[in-house]
């Protein structure tokens, strides 16, 4: 259906919450996303109505709840364009990421390189760093231009045959950089490099293909796909996944236990030992469900004409200076305001209401790219609108001359 933001709004109870008789304004979805009533309805529901573990039972609320269950993996499946088996659960993004570390990094010999970038989130530098010190593997960064975007020659002078893994944020939770995502893979494939994409914003604000863009591994998180928290997702092309050894033990991992013998289930069980994020994948397939109803392209036209109208607002403000203004970047403007430190900008703002991040957002070898100890966030998701954006602006605004 067409894109109405008064229309969204609605389905997000917590955005009619009044603070001292004054609306919240939530520009803190880069972090995590407010929930619509679809999701919090349809958690609820499975707790009140059917609720039982997942795979082992024979009762008719274990087969309701595992029908539910694997559901959702469709849903993701279909959302993405992958195969079923090709989908994994996980705790978090950085759990997938981490289990793509420990099961397809113990592969990784002495001297092989891992490649990713300055602007990563320490989820897309930490398992790497971790897989350096167990296996001798190098661990390269390809630095990124004064505007944000990844600096493409650089990153062809770095590619070479020793390289085996290339690790790379679809989009930047820090400048709104969206890569070109299809061009590293290609580049990456034709060295004989794996690549592991971080879509943990890319899939909230880009229309996803695996297949057409012919990823190895794409990894997300469901709470900034307007989903609940606990819960990560795994796309691996299905022929690495089978090659590749579990990273936890226990149960449905296995296909057969003897004291002396086990031996692994197929993927995607493979990887999801022990009890799942059951609820949670239901609230996952109920997002996606609820996303897909509206036409994605005006979704994020939404979005664009809001991050430009904030963009031309805070620009006109003394002493502001944008962090990341690649040529069609996403919704997300980070700033910093003079010599003031991004908390003490933050809690000022919060003083009006306005909800956004500051820190280091983690990603500090960004930050000391930047030149910077850390900057203000503000994220921008379907359900924001320019009023939100011009309160924002005039908040900045008074930051800006309680520091001058």
């Amino acid at each position: 259906m067409p894109f109405d933001v008064a229309r969204a709004r609605e389905d997000f109870p917590i955005l009619s919450r009044q603070i001292n008789d004054k609306p919240l304004i939530y520009l803190d979805s880069g972090a995590s996303a407010q929930k619509p009533n679809a999701v919090i309805d349809a958690m609820s529901h499975a707790m009140r109505h059917s609720y039982a573990n997942v795979h082992r039972g024979l009762h008719r609320l274990a087969n309701e709840t595992t029908d539910a269950y694997e559901a959702g993996r469709e849903t993701v499946a279909r959302f993405i364009k992958a195969d079923v088996n090709e989908i994994i659960f996980t705790k978090s993004a950085t759990e997938a990421m981490n289990l793509i570390a420990h099961s397809f990094g113990d592969g990784l010999k002495a001297g092989d390189v891992v490649l990713t970038t300055e602007m990563e989130h320490h989820a897309n530098i930490v398992p790497w760093y971790m897989l350096a010190e167990r296996k001798g593997v190098e661990l390269k960064y390809v630095p990124i231009l004064d505007d944000g975007s990844l600096d493409m020659a650089a990153f062809d002078a770095v590619l070479t045959d020793r390289v085996k893994i290339v690790a790379v944020t679809h989009m930047s939770n820090v400048l709104g950089t969206i890569n070109p995502i299809s061009e590293i893979i290609q580049k990456a494939h034709a060295v004989g490099a794996k690549t592991v994409i971080d879509g943990a914003q890319g899939i909230v604000h880009l229309d996803v293909d695996v297949k057409a863009l012919d990823a190895d591994f794409y990894v997300f998180s469901a709470h900034k796909l307007y989903g609940p928290t606990g819960l990560g997702v795994l796309y691996g092309k299905a022929e690495l996944l089978n090659a590749m050894p579990p990273y936890q033990g226990g149960g449905e991992m296995i296909a057969r236990v003897t004291k002396d013998k086990i031996t692994w289930n197929e993927p995607p069980h493979r990887f999801e030992a022990g009890t799942p994020a059951i609820l949670e994948v239901i609230g996952l397939k109920a997002a996606i469900d609820w996303l897909s109803q509206f036409d994605r392209a005006e979704v994020v036209a939404h979005e664009h004409v809001l991050y430009q109208r904030a963009y031309d607002r805070l620009t006109q403000i003394n002493s502001l200076r944008v962090h990341g203004t690649a040529e069609g970047k996403g919704s997300i403007l980070t700033f910093s305001l003079g010599q003031a430190h991004a908390h003490d900008v933050a809690q000022i703002l919060d003083r009006y209401n306005v909800a956004v991040r500051a820190g280091t957002h983690c990603a500090e070898p960004l930050m000391t790219r930047l030149g910077v100890t850390s900057t203000v966030r503000a994220s921008i998701a379907l359900y924001n609108t320019e009023e939100e954006i011009d309160v924002l602006a005039e908040a900045v605004a008074k930051a800006q001359s309680f520091f001058a």
